[in-house]
């Protein structure tokens, strides 16, 4: 009778540890890219920006999100907010989310992002991190990149 457990619970190892393999593998990761940029307030030395991310889930079964974390840039790698977002939103199967993410900045920072629209009616961005979603098939952290030009007139094009 011993024997028959340890073998039934070695099989139920196997399929799940295989059952996992599979999954990380049949796993496609989430596409993060800057939507909209929106000021919400001006101080003295600085303010706060609505930034809106779209999170497309190209896979057969929808993502529950329970964090994402994000480092945007600009230009010529001048850091313009950085920060983690623990609030749970889906994405349904070959669907998209916008997430909108809270973002404090100082005038440093914004001031390189307003000279480069200035000069050129455009900003290019980089906006990296990482996203943690729980599947069918396990959880998974997963990062994500993506560079784009954001214009003057809301346009946002992506590289």
């Amino acid at each position: 009778m011993r024997r028959l457990m340890l073998a039934a619970a070695t099989a139920a190892i196997g399929v799940t540890a295989g059952c996992s393999a599979l999954g990380k593998q049949a796993f496609q990761q989430p596409v993060v890219q800057l939507k909209d940029v929106a000021v919400q307030s001006v101080g003295l030395t600085g303010g706060n920006l609505a930034v809106k991310l779209n999170v497309y889930n190209p896979n057969g079964y929808r993502l529950d999100a329970t964090r994402l974390t994000y480092n945007l840039s600009i230009g010529n790698n001048v850091q313009l907010a950085t920060g983690a977002l623990d609030n749970r939103f889906t994405v349904q199967s070959g669907d998209s989310t916008v997430v909108s993410v809270p973002v404090s900045f100082t005038y440093a920072g914004i001031g390189a992002a307003g000279r480069q629209l200035m000069n050129t009616g455009a900003v290019d961005y980089h906006v990296t991190g990482d996203v943690t979603v729980g599947t069918v098939v396990g959880n998974y952290t997963v990062p994500y990149s993506s560079t784009g030009k954001f214009t003057a007139f809301g346009g946002n094009t992506h590289q």
